[in-house]
């Protein structure tokens, strides 16, 4: 299989060093957390808003956090069928999550706001070099960062995998864990049909953490593609299995 895109450094050749922060230290060892961090304090923040929005609103069932490893870097792979999953897993999952989420929701009080609970934001039109080293920092300093590999919205199947989770993968050795979000959306809430039903039931399933490569840290076109088709088995396995443990 083929990534649909081309993630930065996805070149014939190893990428030289850049001398950024991501370049330093985003192993899989990884350093610990640096809770002095403004951007560690924000995701803190925006751990406990979304556990108390989400848990208001819904009734999420989290199944596996306790694969999550509990310290240094981790890139947490997630479905996407609907516009809560990101809020959901932020609510949800046993540490704090920056996640890469598009640059049209920065817009009005909500870019102070996304910035200021530690997200990212990436211009998913062009090769993001300013969004691709603060995922990068983020996993340098043991952080966990949140990655939709379909790229968008979707059916949430994993069938089509863009190639920046095998970029980030690969350039930072992280131990990624999959997670998949069933059941928001299954049916439009009667009162917000943009949202899931209120007090329904989302089931946010975790699965084993992984790596992929072989530890040398190259980022050839080659070795992009066979971590992508990799990372592609595993997910869809998680996902089947996900579905077989819900009964969704």
């Amino acid at each position: 299989m083929t990534p649909k895109d081309s993630a930065p450094g996805a070149s014939g050749e190893r990428e030289p060093a850049s001398g950024t922060p991501g370049d330093r230290g985003a192993t899989s060892g990884g350093r610990g957390s640096a809770s002095g961090d403004p951007g560690e304090r924000g995701a803190a923040v925006g751990r406990r808003i979304g556990l108390g929005l989400m848990h208001s609103l819904w009734r999420p069932r989290v199944l596996g956090a306790w694969r999550v490893p509990p310290g240094g870097p981790v890139i947490m792979a997630v479905n996407h069928a609907h516009n809560v999953d990101g809020p959901m897993l932020m609510g949800t999952a046993p540490r704090p999550v920056h996640f890469l989420i598009k640059k049209e929701a920065f817009v009005g009080p909500l870019d102070a706001f996304l910035r200021g609970i530690g997200q990212l934001k990436v211009d998913r039109t062009s090769a993001d070099r300013n969004a691709v080293t603060s995922a990068l920092e983020v996993l340098a300093r043991g952080g966990v960062l949140g990655i939709f590999p379909e790229g968008t919205r979707g059916e949430g199947d994993f069938a089509s995998l863009r190639s920046g989770l095998a970029y980030f993968a690969l350039r930072s050795g992280a131990q990624i864990v999959p997670v998949v979000v069933l059941g928001s959306a299954d049916r439009p809430g009667r009162l917000i049909r943009a949202l899931p039903p209120l007090r329904s039931r989302v089931d946010v399933v975790f699965g084993d953490p992984f790596t992929v490569g072989d530890g040398s840290g190259r980022r050839t076109r080659k070795a992009l593609d066979q971590a992508t088709v990799q990372l592609q088995e595993r997910l869809t396995a998680h996902l089947k299995d996900a579905r077989r443990l819900t009964g969704r």
